[in-house]
């Protein structure tokens, strides 16, 4: 089939928009539009993407983009694709890594850069939460009278199936980067309303026909990692939903036998009572009901 523009929920999508030096701006710009203005980012690095732990044989963590700023911040960009168990464990352990890393040797008096956990996700959270249809869910460390106890670790998920508008309702930087990030892999060219110059880099290290042969090939195969990924989850659930309504229908034929048992003795109980109370002696009533008892 062919397309224009890459997919950005595919891992080799993503860090071709975000992840690579030449792509810096989309990034430093995006991430802009997430953060308030006395925070706002002017250059950033790149990092080592593996993260080890200080303890041998402790699991490591592999971000997806993992930078610095040049204040000395720390942010990882995460993308998530399929929903699952613990994720909010999984972005929280991720997070305690650049916050252990910045220990250092001898004297230190425990001060912290502000550590920014950004997730990403083609999924909405099942939750109790009163807004559960905004798309930027922003968390942080705060205390019982919901004052804030410490801005070190902010956690901010984009629940973007909860993105809903269209380009004519398009209001914020944030909402048009939404927008892209959504809607990249559907468009056929750039909007009007895209045409800047930080978007229009975006647009064209998002187009399929600027990749080489390897870029293709990379493409391809995370395109497949995704789908399988899809195919898997699906027949997980189609087996599950037919092993529980076969569960389900053997327990209803159970029920219905013992109902059925029930409905029997109840009323082979109500003869019993009627024939002795017609003066039939024992040995008649078991006759005409057929039990051994009455």
């Amino acid at each position: 089939m062919f397309t224009t523009f890459i997919d950005p929920f595919t891992d080799f999508g993503f860090k071709k928009i975000f992840g690579e030096e030449a792509s810096k701006p989309h990034l430093i710009d995006f991430l802009n539009s997430l953060l308030p203005s006395f925070a706002q980012i002017k250059d950033l690095s790149f990092k080592n993407l593996e993260q080890l732990p200080s303890i041998e044989n402790e699991r490591k963590a592999v971000y997806d983009i993992y930078c610095q700023g040049a204040n000395g911040e720390y942010f990882i960009v995460e993308l998530q694709k399929l929903k699952q168990d613990f994720f909010k464990d999984r972005t929280l352990f991720y997070a305690t890594f650049p916050i252990q890393q910045q220990a250092q040797k001898g004297a230190w008096d425990f001060k912290l850069a502000p550590v920014y956990c950004i997730a990403i996700l083609d999924f909405t959270f099942d939750d109790d939460r009163a807004n559960v249809f905004e798309v930027v869910h922003k968390v942080n460390l705060k205390d019982q009278n919901n004052n804030v106890f410490s801005d070190k670790l902010t956690l901010m998920y984009l629940e973007m199936p909860n993105f809903k508008k269209g380009l004519e309702e398009l209001e914020t930087r944030l909402d048009k980067w939404l927008f892209f990030i959504n809607n990249l892999k559907d468009l056929q060219s750039i909007p009007e309303l895209l045409r800047d110059e930080t978007f229009s880099s975006a647009f064209e290290v998002a187009k399929f026909s600027n990749l080489d042969q390897q870029g293709r090939d990379l493409y391809e195969y995370s395109l497949k990692i995704v789908r399988d990924h899809y195919a898997t989850q699906q027949t997980a659930f189609r087996e599950g939903r037919a092993e529980g309504e076969a569960v389900g229908e053997a327990r209803g034929r159970e029920a219905g036998i013992l109902e059925e048992r029930t409905r029997a003795t109840q009323k082979m109980l109500e003869v019993a009572k009627i024939l002795r109370a017609a003066g039939q002696t024992l040995e008649q009533i078991q006759a005409a009901t057929g039990s051994r008892a009455a």
